[in-house]
């Protein structure tokens, strides 16, 4: 018997907003894609846990050279916390820990435990998390039984909204750095109400520069796959829009040849600071840029061909 042909791998390059399903794994998500694409190369940026939904941005072929810029970005949430019960993984998928009546609460005392964990703050890194320990992650050691101190990390809540309070349950919008454990978060809010919480629901409504209003769902995908790879194709965002919040710099002859030979060049009316975006002529974008001390432009990521 003769095997059957591996389906060939194409060089594809762009990034897509995936609306990513509950019960799903990011991993699951992101080979279902990469399939659908029939992508020679693709990484998800920012993991969400199989219990969240939302957006999940997926980086195909020279778009995973920007992952790491996506995956500092602030990032927003939308969790319903329910009041009076923990669990050992700080979600409605852990064994119950505690149980605590929920005594009478007001807005007021709802809002001072909001403010509490408002701007720039500490927490302790849950085991049930992909954090690693002399190279195994955390969660198989909570599966274990096995519970090990975690040293605090610093993050930043920009904004903590409350959407929504009926009976036990409280929903917020999240606005956070990278490395924020919403569920953590939910966790401190029950404990500083004197009652406990853990999430119940969970989902990503930006990535910045992303939002919401272009994510695809997989169902979506599918339909596109069966009128063929340019349908999919016509999803895709370009390289560029990763950064897009960035200042634009352009550059013609000699300047581009030499940066992309790894040459700091001078351009003028160039940004005197920070990150820029990188473009031989008017459209063709090169990569990303830092401004020097000295005013000259370096390139820290190529990503043309």
């Amino acid at each position: 018997m003769i095997d059957a042909p591996k389906r060939q791998r194409r060089p594809v390059d762009g990034l897509l907003l995936l609306d990513k399903p509950v019960g799903w794994t990011s991993n699951a998500a992101l080979q279902a894609v990469k399939r659908l694409y029939q992508a020679a190369k693709a990484g998800h940026t920012g993991s969400l846990d199989p219990l969240a939904s939302g957006l999940l941005p997926i980086c195909l072929g020279a778009a995973t050279k920007l992952s790491g810029w996506l995956l500092n970005a602030d990032k927003t949430y939308q969790f319903t916390c329910r009041l009076g019960i923990t669990t050992a993984t700080g979600d409605a998928e852990g064994k119950v820990v505690t149980t605590c009546p929920v005594g009478p609460l007001t807005r007021e005392q709802i809002e001072a435990a909001m403010q509490r964990f408002i701007g720039v703050i500490e927490q302790i890194p849950p085991m049930y998390s992909a954090l690693k320990r002399d190279g195994q992650p955390l969660y198989k050691l909570a599966r274990k039984g096995i519970e090990i101190e975690r040293e605090p990390r610093q993050v930043t809540v920009h904004a903590l909204r409350l959407l929504r309070w009926e009976g036990e349950e409280l929903e917020y919008e999240l606005i956070c750095s990278k490395g924020t454990y919403v569920r953590t978060l939910a966790a401190d809010l029950g404990e500083a109400l004197g009652c406990g919480a853990h999430i119940s629901a969970l989902r990503r409504t930006a990535v910045a520069p992303y939002d919401a209003a272009r994510m695809v769902t997989l169902d979506v995908l599918r339909e596109r796959a069966e009128q063929g790879l340019a349908a999919l194709d016509e999803l895709l965002l370009p390289l560029d829009s990763a950064v897009a919040q960035w200042p634009a710099v352009q550059m013609r002859g000699d300047a581009a040849f030499y940066l992309r030979q790894g040459q700091p060049v001078l351009v003028p009316h160039a940004p005197t600071q920070g990150w820029v975006r990188l473009y031989e002529g008017k459209d063709t974008f090169l990569g990303i840029g830092e401004i020097l001390d000295d005013g000259r432009v370096a390139l820290r990521r190529l990503l043309a061909g």
